[in-house]
């Protein structure tokens, strides 16, 4: 597995390897979100508190779910950059940054609709809300940071300081309703616990899988071209430029 795992980190071994597996990541996206939307929009019934205004859900919670997973990925991604030295860690971390920060712009922006009718109003200071904002702010401190020097091993280096130190804020949104009073409802899917409706979780769980796999493709497709611009003068990319 390890040894596996360090053929995938070389640069010419991911750039190939990739080109391979992108096409089955959006086939696959492709397939779980139209199913998962017809599950959602058709077969799981509306809410009867909340009515048809319900079905923001599949696109809200998702999204949200993604805005953290993501963040996790690129604090893990540079912990192993850092520890191990491994230029393709910071590069993963790298490129899922913007991925990540669009999730939870979406993720903010169906939650403001959502809440309209259901609070009255398009924003409230909320405990899940502003812990919520924050992360997108973390999001654009990385990217920024990132940009902010000319060398990339410096600017993969310090990104990485700043991403490991936000992961704090990751389990402050996800307790955020339990540690505080939260307009935000609480978690309806838990370790024991499913409190919907279960076409309502399956539709869910559709476009969930179908926005990771959308993730993975999105990824390796700007880690391609992050990968061809720092082996610019590595024989292998001169040979490929040359073939093409």
């Amino acid at each position: 597995m390890w040894k596996w795992i360090q053929a995938f980190a070389s640069p010419q071994n991911f750039y190939t390897i990739s080109a391979k597996i992108i096409p089955w990541m959006l086939a696959v996206f492709a397939l779980l979100a139209l199913v998962g939307l017809y599950w959602g929009l058709i077969v799981a019934p509306a809410d009867y508190q909340q009515g048809d205004s319900v079905r923001i859900m599949f696109v809200h919670v998702p999204a949200a779910w993604m805005s953290l997973f993501i963040y996790v990925l690129i604090a893990v991604a540079s912990a192993i950059g850092l520890i191990w030295q491994i230029k393709l860690a910071f590069i993963v971390a790298k490129v899922s940054a913007p991925i990540g920060a669009a999730f939870t712009f979406l993720a903010l922006i169906t939650g403001s609709i959502w809440g309209k009718p259901m609070w009255g109003t398009w924003w409230v200071w909320d405990a899940r809300l502003t812990s919520e904002l924050i992360l997108l702010f973390l999001y654009w401190a990385y990217m920024s940071l990132n940009n902010a020097f000319d060398n990339p091993k410096t600017a993969s280096k310090a990104s990485a300081i700043l991403a490991i130190v936000g992961i704090v804020n990751i389990p402050i949104i996800y307790y955020s309703v339990e540690w505080w009073n939260s307009l935000h409802q609480g978690s309806s899917i838990g370790v024991n616990k499913i409190s919907m409706q279960i076409d309502m979780f399956v539709a869910l769980m559709l476009i969930s899988f179908a926005f990771k796999f959308l993730y993975a493709a999105l990824m390796l497709m700007r880690a391609r071209n992050e990968v061809l611009e720092r082996e610019q003068n590595s024989g292998w990319v001169k040979a490929l430029i040359k073939d093409n």
